[in-house]
């Protein structure tokens, strides 16, 4: 008998070339399908993701699906895996689906956070999460409304990367977001799918506004009307991250699928503040 399993997993993207199988080089895919195929050798095992996340880009709520025949209990796999996994990749949970579901076309939408580490000096614990603009502090008002202005179905042809093979440069962006804990920003977008390098170029324009070097007018300028020849600057991979892929139906349980990403919203210093004029709690 053959079983649909799917699994949600974390991996830190530093030292992969993306998600998405690709020759001679070591990806997320390939690492999973390989061991997967030792542990279940009846058949070839093809591991299907919900979200192809690009070279150095991280995840901690990825999901994928395969089929397997073998002896291994449905909620063994996750342990199974994991045991043969290198320490950069981690599966959190591993259940039994319907024949019919896909992680890819049965995910009604996916959600990526982008973190900025805003402080005046470098923070070697958050260098790998996180893009370190220091030079101005961010004005996330601004960033706020240049956010606000994506909701919906838009063409988004300004933030897509040559090579995509994509029809056309239309998606529905669902949810946004953007916080600041102290030093830390971190801008998340929700949306029913997402162009190639879509976030990227999104939050290098975004940080532009933030730092008052691109005005809200051009901003939205740029994206109407498809300017991608004037979106020059796209964030680092490493400070990006696929935190939840959202279904019909709840597939795993939420404490290890809805957002295990690190919580930066207790109380931070920001340097950017006198330290001077700022209450100290005992």
């Amino acid at each position: 008998m053959t079983n649909r399993i799917a699994i949600v997993i974390q991996y830190d993207g530093a030292g992969f070339r993306g998600w998405q199988n690709q020759k001679d080089s070591k990806t997320v895919q390939g690492t999973l399908e390989k061991i997967i195929s030792e542990l279940d050798p009846i058949r070839p095992v093809k591991v299907i993701g919900a979200g192809r996340t690009d070279s150095g880009v991280h995840a901690s709520g990825q999901v994928a699906h395969f089929d397997c025949s073998g002896p291994i209990p449905i909620k063994k796999w996750a342990s199974a895996i994991n045991g043969r996994l290198p320490e950069s990749i981690k599966v959190l949970e591993s259940v039994n689906v319907r024949r019919d579901w896909h992680a890819c076309y049965s995910a009604k939408y996916r959600r990526y956070r982008y973190s900025i580490f805003n402080g005046s000096y470098p923070n070697l614990f958050l260098q790998n999460i996180s893009w370190h603009k220091y030079k101005f502090r961010l004005d996330i008002d601004l960033m706020k409304q240049a956010l606000n202005d994506l909701l919906g179905l838009h063409d988004f042809s300004a933030f897509e990367k040559a090579g995509s093979n994509r029809n056309n440069s239309l998606t529905t962006v669902q949810d946004v977001s953007i916080c600041r804990y102290g030093d830390v920003v971190t801008v998340d977008i929700q949306a029913s799918g997402f162009l190639y390098g879509m976030v990227r170029l999104l939050v290098g324009q975004l940080v532009a506004v933030g730092e008052k070097r691109l005005s809200l007018e051009k901003f939205r300028h740029r994206w109407r009307e498809g300017l991608r020849s004037e979106v020059r600057e796209s964030a680092p991979a490493h400070g990006l991250c696929l935190i939840r892929v959202g279904y019909d139906e709840n597939i795993f349980s939420k404490e290890k699928s809805f957002d295990t990403f690190p919580n930066f919203s207790l109380p931070r210093f920001d340097s950017f503040q006198d330290s001077t004029n700022m209450e100290i709690n005992k």
